[in-house]
């Protein structure tokens, strides 16, 4: 078994993006791409050089061998992806913006990913890898993902891998806002780095400030807490230090979704390099920044020679 720097499971889908602005009924013409919170976070530090991980269920179908292809392309292992020949890949249309956020519109329900269970779970697969990244994604998705969650999460506790957490809430996936509050807590105070957007934070915690957010979470035992303030930057705090890091300027916002992904990918990047925290926080700052100058949800992450080049000539907003 290979060994792996970081692991991280979900679901991926068919991405189909419109070629032109307008009410998604009304599209003619759409680029296919792939879309995953947790895809995007393994391709974005395969890209770094890391060797990344990424377990799933896909169908026997056009869209699964698309994944696979891709996830290969940009070296992401996927050893623990196995084939269902019972369901299909799920799939996903997306608007083109000239600004603000995109319309998504999904078609997952009764995936081939939502049906990997705890019995799914290969013991030696993840004990290969030193970190865990997750999301709140497939803690919505049924009761079967959710299970294979408790496994994978429990685990790497177990034999003392680092975990982190975005919560990437999805609010039309839960039956109701109190369970994803309730469900997405209990796991992200497992975790040792919990990454939320400041309104998440607001949502999941009932506070305002980032301070007290991420006091939140550390009075319950998460060592970092780093929260995502859009075009504010992002503030950490741990036990003993805090702060706030500003946010790269930006000309053009194309396209925001996987921006708190890209950020996930230069935050863990750096965890795992060792990096002091603000310069940590600062590389995911980075990504992010690059990831919303571009339509496709990871096409912006950058290689590490471009990640350098870019922090080095971009400019830095006022904090």
């Amino acid at each position: 078994m290979q060994s792996l720097d970081v692991v991280t499971f979900g679901e991926a889908m068919a991405m189909f993006i419109a070629e032109n602005p307008g009410p998604l009924h009304e599209v003619k013409h759409f680029t296919r791409e792939l879309a995953g919170a947790e895809t995007n976070v393994a391709i974005g530090l395969a890209r770094l050089g890391f060797k990344s991980g990424w377990a799933s269920r896909v169908g026997s179908d056009a869209f699964g061998k698309f994944i696979m292809k891709r996830l290969g392309e940009e070296n992401v292992n996927v050893d623990h992806v196995l084939t269902d020949e019972r369901f299909p890949t799920g799939f996903q249309i997306k608007s083109k913006v000239i600004d603000g956020d995109p319309e998504v519109q999904y078609f997952r329900k009764g995936s081939a990913a939502s049906f990997m269970d705890a019995e799914n779970f290969q013991h030696q697969y993840f004990t290969s890898a030193r970190h865990l990244h997750m999301t709140g994604i497939p803690l919505a998705i049924s009761g079967h993902t959710r299970r294979f969650a408790e496994r994978v999460l429990s685990h790497m506790k177990e034999i003392g891998s680092t975990v982190s957490f975005d919560p990437n809430l999805r609010p039309t996936l839960w039956t109701s806002k109190q369970e994803m509050i309730e469900v997405i807590n209990q796991f992200a105070v497992k975790a040792d780095y919990v990454f939320p957007g400041i309104s998440e934070g607001e949502i999941l915690t009932g506070f305002k400030s980032p301070r007290d957010i991420a006091s939140f979470y550390l009075d319950k035992g998460v060592e970092l807490v780093v929260i995502k303030l859009g075009d504010k930057g992002a503030f950490y705090k741990n036990s003993i230090e805090e702060g706030t890091v500003a946010a790269y300027e930006v000309k053009e916002v194309v396209d925001t979704v996987g921006a708190g992904d890209g950020f996930a990918v230069g935050l863990i990047s750096g965890l795992l390099e060792n990096l002091q925290l603000e310069e940590a926080v600062l590389r995911g700052n980075a990504i992010g920044s690059m990831a919303v100058q571009t339509p496709g949800d990871n096409d912006g992450y950058p290689n590490r020679n471009e990640l350098m080049e870019y922090m080095k000539v971009q400019v830095q907003g006022v904090k």
